[in-house]
């Protein structure tokens, strides 16, 4: 029964016990009755046999004549008994067969039985030996073995009619066990069946669930325990929901009231950049590190508000039927990169919002340029109903113990770079723009160095 339902292992559980107890009952019950209906019966043919013995003595002579051993089966025959009487090698009387057993325990003086089956009736066969009192209260054996035989037919017809009610007996008691079994499970699977709707729903984000409580027992204490659980839950959900809603507005607000500022900072340090040639060495380093900060922070925050689109559910696309070559070209050209990156683009054509897709691709040939090795290659591949994008290089790879967090907000590989040009979000913001076009992006290395990014867009 293993994977069937609770259901059908109560209904097979109480068929199960109904049936083993009413054969136990009914086998027992059928066992003794008709032991009892064979005992009676048998006892009553004995006594038949002596009351009727009686009635022939004394016998005439001994040896006994045919006519003697005649008269002893006549009186004791009839239309139910059948009688032989044996001496010796001479035998009175016909149908008679006992066996060996039998004739042995009669020449020895005891009265026996036995049960057989001849053609397809049951009979029994008593047989005894007669004897005299002799001298001195002596117990003298006449050596004559009577044997009577009746037909076991009536006893037979009333233990089958046992066996039938027996069986008919354990039929109506595994049918009312059945439906008691039913009733059974309704009333104790209807909790578990709420029990098992209420956390379907509680998985599915309605935090308002509860079960009603019905009685004490151990159901309603389970019952109990889900509400309490479920109470729990949604307080400490919503608990997370409201810190989670706070860091999001307090992050789309810090990066929008940095951006007067930050624009102001730019417009500075641009003029200061064209200034830097004339200025001294020192004071040089000083503004070009002021100028490659100011543009790193000003990339956070367009990142960071990037990110809060994202979280907020406001990022939405904005999609073209466009040619995803020319696309990822574009993509190189602007940023200087089509001498530095091996390009493999045959035209193909896919609905995509191609600003995303500019992003995505930026992120990965950016990446591997600056923490892999040349060469760098970026292949688009074609196949049914979905396009592939990947770009690889010949550095050292990721770590196996990076390739999990790769695409985590802050997350950096080497722990040592605490400093670098990147925001550590730019990959979080591939993995979510590739998301929302509902394909995805992965992680990997290659064989015999080197790290893989593939993104698998639908067309």
């Amino acid at each position: 029964m293993r994977g069937s339902g609770l259901r059908t292992r109560l209904l097979v559980a109480f068929a199960l016990l109904v049936a083993v107890t009413a054969a136990i009952v009914a086998g027992g019950i059928y066992v003794q009755a008709r032991d009892v209906i064979l005992q009676q019966a048998q006892d009553a043919a004995v006594l038949k046999l002596t009351e009727r013995l009686e009635a022939s003595y004394p016998i005439p002579e001994l040896p006994p004549s045919d006519a003697t051993m005649d008269m002893i089966v006549s009186g004791l025959s009839d239309r139910d008994y059948t009688a032989m009487v044996v001496y010796g090698d001479r035998r009175v009387g016909r149908g008679i067969s006992p066996s060996p057993e039998l004739r042995e325990r009669v020449r020895s003086g005891y009265v026996g039985w036995q049960r057989v089956i001849e053609g397809d009736r049951p009979v029994l066969i008593i047989g005894t030996g007669m004897s005299f009192t002799g001298p001195e209260d002596t117990v003298l054996q006449s050596g004559l073995e009577i044997y009577t035989q009746r037909s076991l037919q009536p006893e037979q017809n009333s233990i089958d009619q046992l066996a039938t009610q027996a069986w008919l007996t354990g039929g109506l008691s595994l049918l009312f066990a059945l439906v008691l079994a039913v009733l059974a499970a309704r009333g104790v699977l209807r909790p578990v069946r709420e029990l098992r709707q209420a956390a379907r729903r509680l998985g599915e984000g309605e935090l308002t669930t509860r079960l009603e409580v019905r009685g004490s027992d151990e159901l309603a204490a389970v019952a109990d325990t889900f509400n309490n659980t479920a109470a729990v839950l949604e307080y400490q959900v919503n608990e997370l929901r409201r810190m989670e809603a706070d860091a999001r507005r307090f992050v789309a607000d810090v990066s929008h009231e940095l951006r007067t500022p930050l624009a102001a900072m730019t417009a500075v340090t641009d003029i200061l950049d064209e200034e830097a040639d004339r200025l001294p060495p020192d004071s040089a380093a000083a503004v070009r590190l002021v100028s490659q900060e100011t543009q790193n922070l000003t990339r956070l925050v367009n990142d960071l508000m990037e990110i809060t689109r994202f979280d907020s559910g406001a990022a939405a696309l904005a999609s073209d039927e466009v040619d995803v070559a020319e696309a990822v070209r574009a993509t190189l050209r602007a940023r200087g990169w089509v001498s530095s990156v091996e390009a493999n683009l045959p035209s193909v054509t896919a609905r995509v919002d191609t600003r995303r897709l500019d992003v995505i691709v930026a992120n990965l040939v950016g990446n591997a340029l600056r923490h892999g090795a040349p060469p760098v290659t970026v292949t688009l591949t074609a196949a049914g109903e979905w396009l592939t994008i990947e770009v690889t290089d010949r550095g050292p790879g990721l770590e196996l113990t990076a390739l999990p967090h790769v695409f985590d907000r802050f997350y950096k590989a080497d722990s040592a770079r605490a400093r670098s040009e990147g925001s550590g979000l730019g990959l979080a913001i591939a993995w979510e723009n590739a998301r929302l076009h509902g394909g995805m992006l992965t992680a990997g290395n290659v064989e015999g160095g080197g790290a893989v990014f593939t993104l698998r867009l639908p067309r």
